[in-house]
């Protein structure tokens, strides 16, 4: 007979929402994994001592760790999503028929909550991953990626109005008018010229003034923020990330990112041996800055250094270069690029390249000969040999295979493609909570070594006597069994 459930919609007198949560449920093992009360110690003198009781700030940070779990941007979805989760309400600690916080109530909160609090609970969360044994600390790799603002393109206005005026209504109206003269329909040739125009010298975003416009090879201008990461090698566990302008290289974030770094290593009696990092953070300055922190730079040598001058001998014990012709150009001062650069001016005497005649082929609209090397020389060429050296070949492929990974994740399951906050510091709250969510999930993801069966325990000369007799009892069946059988007929007369 064909079933027909029944649904009458009746009011459950006995329910327990623990009984409904099973113990291998993600939320049950979190909650049992870290002990969330060293948070009401942290955000104790944020709260006064009287009025209205706020949102636990327990909850409030489960609530938006469980938003980066469940890759839930929206705080207003992300309440409706729990009030629909047994195991989310039993983590929270909420009932059944309680209501949740408003999403207000957890913007607000976010607010309220400096990016101390939120670093607090990066170094807890990266203390117990260290404590299983998820981090070595000794190689690390940094790398960076975009992620867009909560802003948009057509909210730009130019810096001259922002100079001449400061009330926030004459700003807004100012944007308005901007906005709806962008919108008029025009040329698509002449929209994508003022698209090109769009610079950060000369425009800025009112809705969201520390975002920057970035481009990536291949795709739109937008405004962006900057993510900047640091990921152990061992086990893919995050170490260090934070939120920079999207306007600038990578190579100028590498000094802030390290001090961050080391100090919380050294928190954990971890000491930093080597750093991976792809071409963007080559830098003389972040060459001579690793190597006196005693820190080995694994970072490819990019951009215009070049270890030999063609047509040039370099003369260490001198300090001066010498030219095909046999002229020296010896070491005269230090000198300014362009770009803030210190550099090493070498020149010839004007008498030497006057008369030479290979002038008009080496400097026909010249005086004399000059050249230029950079300060940090040395440090260059050691890192030019590291990168050409076969553990440099391996380094380059484990970086890839570490930290590009951890961006794929952050950006496609962790909600991290677009900001839901406004300014810098909301984008490094963000970043802070997505990677403690990240290594939380590393976290709940750790087995500890089984312990090996018994058989595999046996000594090998008793494991290979066994498997003989075996082999020896197999050949005497198949001899008995050629034995046992009748003798075939002659046919033949």
């Amino acid at each position: 007979m064909q079933g027909k459930k029944p649904f009458l919609d009746k009011e459950v007198v006995r329910f327990r929402l623990s009984e409904r949560v099973p113990p291998h449920n993600r939320y049950r093992r979190l909650a049992e994994l870290v002990d969330w009360t060293f948070l009401y110690e942290e955000t104790r003198a944020l709260y006064s001592h009287t009025g209205q009781p706020s949102l636990d700030p327990v909850v409030f940070f489960k609530l938006v760790l469980v938003g980066r779990l469940e890759n839930v941007v929206s705080d207003r979805r992300l309440v409706e999503h729990c009030a629909l989760r047994l195991d989310i309400l039993w983590f929270l600690g909420y009932e059944v028929d309680e209501e949740l916080p408003w999403h207000s109530t957890v913007s607000r909160t976010r607010q309220l909550f400096p990016a101390a609090v939120f670093e607090r609970l990066f170094d807890y969360v990266f203390a117990q991953c260290v404590a299983r044994g998820l981090v070595a600390g000794d190689t690390q790799a940094v790398d960076s990626a975009p992620v867009k603002a909560n802003a948009s393109l057509d909210s730009l206005c130019e810096k001259q109005a922002t100079e001449r005026t400061a009330p926030a209504h004459h700003l807004r109206r100012e944007a308005a008018r901007q906005a709806k003269r962008r919108s008029e329909p025009g040329p698509l040739g002449a929209q994508h010229e003022k698209a090109r125009l769009l610079s950060n010298k000369t425009h800025y975003s009112p809705t969201d003034p520390d975002a920057r416009i970035s481009i990536k090879p291949g795709k739109a201008r937008a405004l962006n923020y900057l993510c900047s990461l640091a990921v152990d090698t061992a086990r893919g566990v995050i170490s260090h990330v934070q939120a920079d302008f999207a306007d600038s290289r990578d190579s100028l974030h590498l000094p802030r990112l390290l001090t961050g770094l080391q100090r919380r290593l050294r928190a954990n009696e971890l000491r930093l041996r080597d750093l991976l990092a792809d071409a963007g953070y080559a830098n003389g300055s972040n060459y001579a800055l690793l190597e006196a922190q005693q820190v080995t730079a694994w970072i490819p040598v990019f951009g215009q250094y070049k270890p030999e001058i063609a047509g040039f001998t370099y003369d260490r014990g001198r300090d001066a270069y010498t030219c095909a012709a046999g002229k020296v150009l010896p070491f005269h001062r230090h000198g300014v690029t362009t770009d803030g650069s210190w550099v090493k001016l070498y020149w010839a005497a004007y008498g030497d390249c006057q008369h030479c005649p290979l002038k008009p082929t080496c400097v026909p609209g010249a005086k004399r000969k000059q050249l230029t090397k950079t300060i940090y020389d040395a440090a260059y060429r050691r890192a030019w040999q590291r990168q050409q050296s076969r553990r440099g070949h391996r380094h380059r492929r484990l970086r890839q295979s570490t930290v590009e990974p951890v961006f794929g994740h952050l950006l496609h399951h962790y909600g991290l493609r677009r900001m839901n906050v406004r300014g810098q510091a909301g984008a490094h709250k963000t970043m802070l909570l997505t990677a403690v969510a990240y290594n939380l999930k590393k976290l709940l993801n750790h087995r500890p070594q089984q312990q090996r069966s018994l058989a595999m325990a046996l000594p090998r000369p008793l494991l290979a006597a066994n498997t003989r007799a075996w082999r020896r009892s197999r050949r005497l069946e198949a001899a008995k069994r050629a034995l046992a059988k009748p003798l075939p007929r002659n046919t033949t007369s």
